[in-house]
């Protein structure tokens, strides 16, 4: 599902959310979903895995829960075939203060076009049909295993870093960004893994 309109780098995507309303004192999922697309996979699991990374964002407490609950929606829909995502009313209502929200854009802005240096199409194979389906499965995973990540240190970094990576692999068709995203959860897996032993 690649949609010739979606954003095709990260500085794109943040200048997307950038533009959202900005006199509202509070910035809720919503305006964030309607700033990004409901019909973009890609840029919508780049969208949660940033907000799980972000500082200020990420740190509130059930950030991570809800951003899971966001990719466990989407991923799920996805591989039903839905061309559009629907995502509930309670989940769409919730917010953070805008003050709170703006730190944590200028704080992706800094390594942001570093980032979209180093990426490029490779192995765009990995970005069609079943490679699209086959990164909503594994998101599908990240999602599950993220609420006790919660209370496992660093594990939610790793989340959201995998998510990320997930995300801009699909939105500028890099494939070796899906890979390490891959890895990266599997090292997340191992360290929780660790964690509980």
């Amino acid at each position: 599902m690649h949609n010739r309109n979606e954003d095709a780098s990260l500085m794109d995507l943040i200048s997307s959310i950038e533009q959202m309303e900005q006199d509202a004192s509070r910035v809720s999922v919503d305006n964030v979903v309607q700033a990004v697309g409901r019909r973009s996979f890609g840029p919508l699991l780049l969208v949660a895995g940033l907000i799980t990374l972000a500082p200020i964002i990420g740190d509130i407490p059930g950030m991570p829960t809800l951003m899971a609950v966001l990719v466990l929606l989407v991923s799920v829909q996805l591989l039903a075939g839905c061309e559009s995502f629907w995502l509930p009313g309670w989940l769409l209502k919730r917010s953070l203060s805008r003050q709170k929200f703006d730190k944590g854009i200028k704080w992706m802005k800094k390594p942001a076009r570093w980032i979209d240096g180093l990426l490029r199409v490779r192995l765009p194979w990995l970005t069609g049909y079943i490679g699209i389906r086959v990164t909503a499965v594994v998101c599908l995973l990240i999602a599950l295993a993220m609420p006790p990540m919660e209370f496992i240190p660093f594990s939610a970094n790793g989340a959201g870093v995998a998510l990320s990576l997930l995300g801009l692999g699909l939105v500028a068709r890099d494939g070796v960004a899906l890979l390490l995203g891959f890895a990266l959860f599997a090292a997340t897996c191992v360290l929780i893994v660790m964690n509980l032993i």
